[in-house]
């Protein structure tokens, strides 16, 4: 997930989806002392929250093919921020690769889509307190017999990752290995079930996904680092909009908010920081 790892291609957005009517509220509490609101509200979207995922990362945001609704970890999270800044959520789906830009060029608010933070990422953006932890994991087939304990083992092997991640900055830094990015999960999970790949790096997180949700032959494989925290993107300079979002998360982990939805989409509480 790292922004700036290569450009991409094109940087596009790729829609809108659950755009909501604005709120009557005439200014957000969390409205700059100069007087300049957020920037949703120099665009004419009064009352709304503008936030950026990208709709094809289960569990932590995606399109229930059931209902045709947008959900998952990170929509929750994102429905209960908003609420307690008295804003209602607008989602917009947009391209992992085009997450960051789009947050930096002001066409979104935030971006709440599992953004791990990194020493470089907060360098050019702001974040929130973390409302997960989570850590690189290999997720391997089922039947596989080779051991990978380090990514040093994948030397000559195939390993995907999501292109502009920071997976992909870890499996770089590791010569030797041959690796295949992809910009969305469910087509690399499916590679790596028929052959195509010989490993898989992403997010510990998704284990619990893959395990009940999906009948996808997979397995958890070794854990690569130490843990990482996952916030909420802003752009630079806007500190009371900051601190509006990291109270609205305090009270959130507070009221038991969080730690629910972290059991209901992980099966564990990934509200702390794990042990090492």
């Amino acid at each position: 997930m790292a922004e700036g790892i290569e450009n991409g291609g094109r940087r596009r957005v790729l829609g809108q989806l659950l755009a909501l009517p604005a709120s009557a509220a005439l200014c957000p509490p969390w409205a700059d002392a100069a007087g300049l609101a957020d920037p949703a509200d120099a665009r004419g979207t009064r009352g709304t929250l503008r936030i950026a995922l990208e709709g094809t990362y289960p569990p932590f945001n995606f399109t229930d093919p059931a209902s045709g609704q947008l959900t998952g970890h990170d929509v929750d999270v994102a429905r209960a921020v908003a609420t307690r800044m008295g804003l209602e959520p607008q989602f917009v789906l947009t391209e992992w690769s085009a997450i960051l830009p789009a947050v930096r060029a002001g066409r979104v608010d935030v971006a709440i889509s599992q953004v791990i933070i990194t020493p470089q990422r907060a360098k050019a953006f702001d974040f929130s307190a973390p409302y997960c932890y989570s850590q690189p994991q290999l997720i391997v087939r089922k039947n596989e017999r080779a051991s990978y304990h380090t990514l040093a083992d994948l030397k000559g092997r195939t390993l995907g990752v999501r292109q502009n991640s920071v997976f992909e900055e870890q499996a770089r830094a590791v010569p030797g290995i041959k690796i295949k990015r992809y910009p969305a999960v469910p087509e690399n999970l499916q590679d790596l079930a028929f052959g195509r790949i010989d490993a898989l790096l992403d997010d510990s997180l998704l284990m619990h996904y893959l395990i009940c949700k999906t009948q996808l032959p997979l397995k958890a494989g070794a854990r690569i680092g130490a843990p990482e925290p996952v916030g909420i993107a802003l752009r630079k300079g806007r500190p009371a909009f900051r601190l509006a979002i990291d109270k609205a998360l305090r009270e959130a982990r507070s009221d038991g908010t969080l730690r629910t939805l972290s059991l209901k989409w992980f099966g564990q509480d990934a509200g702390s920081m794990p042990p090492t």
